[in-house]
C-alpha cells in the first residue's frame, strides 16, 4: 500500500520533529498576514513619535539617518532569513544561537532578547499614555497604560487569528493617515508654507555631515526598525514554513523603510535652514508641531491620536504576541518555569506567557510612565546585543558546522552586519550599556543557578538536520 503524498502542512511539522518538538501552536498565517505583523510592529509611523529627537541628533539629516538604517537591518535580516530556514522554530534569536553557538551562548541571546521584547511593550504604553495626554490631559498616564494593556491581553488571549485581524485594522489606519500627512505636507511644500522648498538637504547635507554625527542618530533611529525579526518568533504558527517567514521579513524591512524616508524627507523639508528643535518639550512635540503646520491644530490631534493607537495599541499587541512565544520557546526548552510553555488546548495560544507579559507590562508602565528615553536606549541594546550573536550563528553554522562554500552570504553579509551593529551599540546611551550589562550579567547569574541546579543549558532536540524546505 502506498503512502500517502506528504502536505505542506505535514512537511512543517515534520520540520518540528527533526529538532524534537510537535506541532502544538496554531499554523494559519500566511505572507500576508506575516507582513502585516511585521509591519505593525514595526509601526509605519514610528518617526512621528521619535522625529524631533532624531532631527537633533542628524542636524535635519533624519531620511538620511533611516536610509543607514535599513541598511543595517538589511544585513541582520538577511541572516536572519538563513538561519530561520535552517531552524524553522519559535525562539528567534534564542533557538538559532542555542544551536549555531551553543546553548550557553543561545541562553544568553534569549536572555538578551527579553530584555528588548519585556521592555518594548512597556515603552509603547508609555509613549501611548504621553500622547493621549495632548489629547485627554486629565486622565493620568497609569491609567491609560492600564486600559491598553487590558484591551491587548484580552485580544492575543482569543488566538493568533483574531490578532491578525486586530493587525490589519491598525495598519490601514496608520497608512490612511500617513496618507494625508504625505498629501498635506506636499501640498505645503509646493506653495512654500514657510518658506519649505523642493531640497535634497535632508537626506545629505554637506555641511553638517560627518560620520559620527549620523551614526550616532541611527542609534537612535534603529529603534523603529526594531520588530522585523519578530516575524521569525512566528515560524511555528506560518503556512509555508521558513520560506515565507524569510520573505515577509525582507518584504517588511523594505516597505516600512521606504515610508520611514519619504515621511521624514516631507517634514523636514517643512523646517527650512533648521538645524535642531530647542528644547526638550518642543523636541518630543517636534512631527505634531509639523502636522500643525501642514493641517492646523485638529489635524494634530488626529496625529497624537494615531501615535496612541498604533504604538500603545496596535503595536503593543504584536509586541506582546511575539514576546509571549519567546518565553514559550524558553520555557519549552526548561530555560525558564515550565507553566509557561502551557498552551490552550482550543485557541492554540501561550496563554500563561501572555498573561505573564501583561502583567510586567502594567508594572513597569506605571513606574517608567514619562521615562521614555531611558526605556528606548535599554530596549535598543537588549537587541542589538542579540543582532550580534545572530551574525555569529550564520557564520558558525554554515562555515564551521555545515561545511558551506557560500561565503558571501555566510560570511560577507555577518560579517558587515556585524561591524555596522557593533559600531551603533558602542555608540549607544551609557546609561543603555551600564543597564544592558547589568542584564547579562543577571542572565549569567541564572545561567550558573541552572547548571548548579543540575540543569545544564542544552536544547533537548533531536540532532538530526531538517528537512529542506
Amino acid at each position: 500500500m502506498s503512502e500517502a503524498p506528504a502536505t505542506p502542512a505535514r512537511a512543517e511539522e515534520d520540520g518540528l520533529a527533526a529538532f524534537g518538538y510537535k506541532q502544538e501552536l496554531k499554523r494559519s498565517l500566511t505572507l500576508k498576514d506575516l507582513l502585516i505583523y511585521g509591519m505593525v510592529f514595526m509601526v509605519p509611523t514610528a518617526p512621528f513619535a521619535i522625529f524631533g529627537t532624531v532631527f537633533n541628533a542628524s542636524r535635519g539629516m533624519v531620511p538620511l539617518t533611516y536610509l543607514i538604517g535599513w541598511v543595517a537591518m538589511l544585513f541582520t535580516a538577511l541572516s536572519y532569513r538563513e538561519l530561520s530556514r535552517a531552524f524553522p522554530v519559535a525562539g528567534s534569536v534564542y533557538a538559532y544561537a542555542g544551536r549555531a553557538l551553543g546553548p550557553a551562548w543561545g541562553f544568553l541571546a534569549g536572555w538578551a532578547m527579553l530584555l528588548d521584547y519585556l521592555l518594548i511593550p512597556t515603552l509603547l504604553y508609555v509613549i501611548g499614555a504621553e500622547a493621549m495626554a495632548n489629547v485627554v490631559p486629565a486622565v493620568p498616564g497609569w491609567a491609560w497604560v492600564v486600559a491598553f494593556v487590558a484591551f491587548n491581553c484580552a485580544v492575543n488571549l482569543r488566538g493568533i487569528e483574531t490578532t491578525a485581524r486586530a493587525n490589519k485594522l491598525f495598519l490601514y489606519v496608520q497608512l490612511a493617515v500617513l496618507a494625508v500627512f504625505m498629501a498635506l505636507a506636499v501640498r505645503a511644500i509646493a506653495r512654500g508654507v514657510d518658506g519649505a522648498h523642493w531640497s535634497w538637504t535632508p537626506l545629505y547635507n554637506p555641511a553638517a555631515f560627518t560620520p559620527a554625527l549620523v551614526f550616532n542618530a541611527l542609534s537612535i533611529a534603529v529603534l523603529s526598525f526594531l520588530g522585523f525579526d519578530a516575524i521569525s518568533t512566528l515560524s511555528e504558527e506560518a503556512r509555508g514554513g521558513s520560506r515565507v517567514v524569510g520573505r515577509a521579513t525582507l518584504l517588511a524591512l523594505l516597505l516600512v523603510a521606504s515610508l520611514f524616508m519619504a515621511q521624514t524627507w516631507l517634514a523636514a523639508l517643512l523646517r527650512p535652514g533648521q538645524l535642531a528643535f530647542a528644547g526638550q518639550a518642543v523636541e518630543n512635540d517636534a512631527f505634531y508641531l509639523v502636522a500643525q503646520q501642514v493641517g492646523g491644530h485638529p489635524f494634530r490631534i488626529v496625529v497624537a491620536l494615531t501615535v496612541a493607537i498604533s504604538t500603545a495599541v496596535g503595536n503593543a499587541l504584536v509586541a506582546q504576541a511575539a514576546t509571549s512565544r519567546l518565553l514559550f520557546s524558553m520555557a519549552r526548552d526548561g530555560k525558564l518555569p515550565r507553566p509557561l510553555a502551557q498552551v490552550h488546548p482550543q485557541r492554540r495560544v501561550p496563554q500563561r506567557a501572555v498573561v505573564l507579559v501583561a502583567g510586567v507590562s502594567v508594572v513597569l508602565g506605571v513606574f517608567f510612565v514619562g521615562q521614555i528615553g531611558l526605556l528606548s536606549s535599554l530596549v535598543n541594546f537588549g537587541a542589538l546585543f542579540a543582532f550580534l550573536l545572530l551574525h555569529l550563528s550564520v557564520a558558525s553554522h554554515f562555515l564551521l558546522r555545515e561545511r558551506g562554500r557560500r561565503w558571501g552570504m555566510h560570511l560577507a553579509v555577518p560579517a558587515i552586519g556585524f561591524a555596522i551593529i557593533g559600531y551603533v551599540l558602542v555608540n549607544a546611551d551609557r546609561y543603555a550599556k551600564l543597564g544592558g550589562l547589568a542584564w547579562l550579567g543577571l542572565g549569567a547569574l541564572v545561567l550558573l543557578g541552572l547548571r548548579l541546579a543540575g540543569k545544564p543549558a542544552r536544547l533537548e532536540l533531536d540532532e538530526r538536520a531538517p528537512p529542506e524546505a
